[in-house]
């Protein structure tokens, strides 16, 4: 058997395309169950085609897994494709009746047929090799990724340094004053370089499946010569969960039917953000989603657990960012935020900020700005009524104020009867 060879480059992170079976770090057993159960599913297929659906080359891999089911008598040639030329690439394969006996047993133990997975340890290394540690923002890119919000100097300080820890960011505050926005331009900025993924990972013959087309997103469709198709090139991820987590989603999600894993949230967030919003409002307790965090916050490795029972590691390289409405002292202790880098509190806006969001967004739904009208909404609607500004009021009120106007049919202007009205619908009081 071939010399394995290591997947980690020095410095760039570029996936090698394995040439032999021992390079692709799984064993024949494995190789050889992914293409039966290939086989099983298709019908038959040519040596090229199976070699795609298992994203392995053929010369080296694929045509040694072959040669060893038509050895053992579990598949046969049935013919070329007709696609030209007479190379083993080309000719179609099909299962022999005791090759369709031994897909069955392969598919009793795991019905996953999808690309070959790569080994734990080949994910590990590439996680820590494409950690957010590489990634380093400056003053610059946040003002220009922050532009489109309004805050005071002393958040957009805070901001820059927290995002480029890589480590952990805590964003409290009243609730409409940008915290999730804040999450996603801190995300724009840190998803500008691309990683690889795996599509899979095999942990002790179990595979784990780590793409996902929803929270991934690619950056090339195709995998360039000489790159190990296993692994995918996707924007580093941005992944979100609010008031639906469960603790059962931090960990492997185990499916009897199919009999394979989902990788956990956190698991696919590696080498990019993970967001929990409205932290607190989640079915699980505060304390005891925390308590999951205390060892991958402080060590930056995390374990999963298989329905066997066996444990393993797994680099734990996320910027994590908790939001939340509530007050920290009514979620977390002391011990807790002490193991969080950054705390910023996201704080109403002064009237000056207030005045700027009210202008910004009337001049982006063409809304002609009065400023004597926004001093009467103020007046009226704020102070009189003891009202704390929120930054997403204005862009809330000017959407009322379209409403109304449409139903009355007249132009939407700042008025005193449209900003009557729009307040009246829009604010409760609590």
């Amino acid at each position: 058997m071939a010399k394995k060879s290591s997947v980690i480059k020095s410095e760039t992170f570029i996936p090698p395309a394995p040439h032999s079976v021992g390079q692709t770090g799984l064993n024949l057993g494995m190789l050889t169950d992914l293409a039966l159960k290939t086989l099983y599913f298709e019908s038959y297929l040519s040596g090229r085609d199976l070699a795609k659906r298992m994203a392995l080359p053929f010369p080296g891999v694929v045509d040694e897994v072959l040669e060893f089911l038509k050895r053992e008598k579990l598949c046969e040639v049935r013919g070329a494709s007709g696609r030209g030329g007479l190379s083993e690439a080309l000719y179609e394969y099909v299962l022999t009746s005791k090759g369709r006996d031994m897909a069955r047993e392969a598919l009793e133990r795991s019905q996953y047929a999808g690309p070959a997975p790569v080994p734990l340890t080949y994910y590990n290394k590439s996680v820590r090799v494409q950690g957010l540690k590489e990634v380093t923002i400056h003053q610059r890119q946040v003002r220009s990724a922050l532009a489109h919000l309004v805050f005071s100097e002393e958040t957009f300080e805070q901001i820059g340094p927290a995002a480029n820890s890589g480590r952990s960011i805590f964003l409290f505050g009243y609730p409409g004053n940008g915290k999730t926005s804040i999450a996603e331009a801190i995300g724009s900025m840190l998803m500008e370089g691309d990683i690889y993924i795996p599509y899979a990972v095999e942990v002790e013959g179990q595979v784990i499946k780590v793409f996902d087309d929803v929270n991934h997103q690619l950056a090339e469709k195709k995998p360039q010569r000489g790159v190990d198709a296993r692994w995918l090139k996707v924007r580093r991820p941005f992944i979100v969960v609010g008031g639906e987590l469960t603790l059962e989603g931090l960990d492997l999600v185990y499916n009897p039917n199919n009999k394979f894993y989902e990788a956990p949230f956190q698991m696919k967030a590696n080498g990019g953000i993970f967001l929990i919003d409205d932290f607190g409002r989640q079915q699980v307790r505060p304390e005891v989603l925390l308590n999951r965090w205390i060892v991958p916050l402080e060590k930056r490795i995390d374990f999963l657990t298989l329905h066997t029972g066996r444990k393993f590691e797994i680099p734990f390289e996320i910027l994590i960012v908790f939001s939340t409405n509530l007050e920290p002292q009514e979620l977390v202790d002391e011990a807790f935020l002490r193991r969080i880098r950054h705390k910023i509190e996201v704080k109403d806006p002064s009237w000056d900020e207030y005045a700027e969001i009210f202008r910004r967004m009337a001049d982006a739904k063409k809304i002609p700005f009065n400023e004597q009208s926004l001093a009467y909404l103020i007046r009226e609607h704020y102070i009189k009524a003891k009202r704390p500004p929120r930054a997403c009021h204005p862009r809330d009120l000017l959407d009322q104020i379209i409403d109304i106007a449409r139903y009355l049919s007249v132009p939407p202007t700042m008025s005193q009867e449209l900003i009557d009205r729009a307040a009246a619908s829009y604010f409760v009081d609590l």
